[in-house]
């Protein structure tokens, strides 16, 4: 299973020494392809990490929330990202969940409605007009992904889609303000390279001139509420 990786593990490798250089060979291409794939994508990617940040930043100041989400790996990513920006290191923490931290809700809605609409139906909930939605795929065309992207839309949130390969139905799909798409092959350089843009787009959204009224006090500071405590008239 791991041919494909590490050929050289599968060829009757006798020979430690010549092993070991292969596999550091292999370690030195891997990072400097990595390396290569996230200097090109923050450069592709670069006008709409502009336009993405300051929409970001205008929707925190005015009270919006952040929603992520994903599916496997990109769950984990997702999360993270949800992380940085609700507990950040030295800048000011701002309202943002990860759909996929709730094994109760998304268990419960997979069972009852169809894992389809496990990230759509909890938009339903607690997502409101003013909010964000940001989903994290390697491929960009997972079917509940993009079922949240159209109730998001329609909901008027502002929509962030991260995608690998050609951006599948992310980079063509109306629903979706902006997509990120890092044009590779490779699963695990893609999400390599999506997790830098992930860091980037939070440092990029904590430079805007909004955000940093926000953080120096000069601008009505939100109360960072549960995704639950907005009321009936605001959903």
């Amino acid at each position: 299973m791991t041919d494909f990786l590490y050929p050289f593990l599968d060829a009757q490798e006798r020979d430690q020494d010549a092993l070991l250089r292969d596999l550091a060979a292999s370690a030195r291409a891997k990072a400097a392809e990595s390396g290569a794939l996230r200097a090109s994508t923050l450069a592709a990617c670069a006008d709409a990490l502009a336009r993405a940040a300051a929409e970001m930043a205008r929707r925190f100041a005015a009270g919006g929330r952040l929603f992520c989400f994903g599916n496997g790996g990109s769950s984990t990513d997702a999360t993270t990202l949800a992380d940085l920006f609700a507990r950040p290191p030295g800048h000011v923490p701002l309202p943002a969940w990860s759909l996929t931290a709730d094994q109760a809700i998304l268990t419960a809605l997979g069972n009852d409605v169809g894992f389809e609409l496990v990230f759509a139906r909890q938009l339903i909930a607690r997502a409101a007009a003013g909010d964000i939605a940001v989903a994290m795929s390697t491929s960009g065309s997972s079917a509940d992904l993009t079922a949240a992207f159209r109730e998001a839309h329609a909901r008027g949130l502002f929509t962030v889609g991260f995608a690998g390969y050609d951006g599948g139905r992310f980079a063509t799909s109306p629903d979706v303000d902006v997509c990120f798409t890092v044009a590779s092959q490779s699963v695990h350089r893609i999400q390599e390279a999506q997790a830098l843009l992930g860091h980037r787009l939070w440092q990029a959204v904590h430079e805007e001139p909004a955000m940093r009224e926000l953080a120096t006090g000069s601008s009505a500071q939100h109360p960072i509420a549960s995704p639950t405590e907005r009321s009936e008239g605001e959903r």
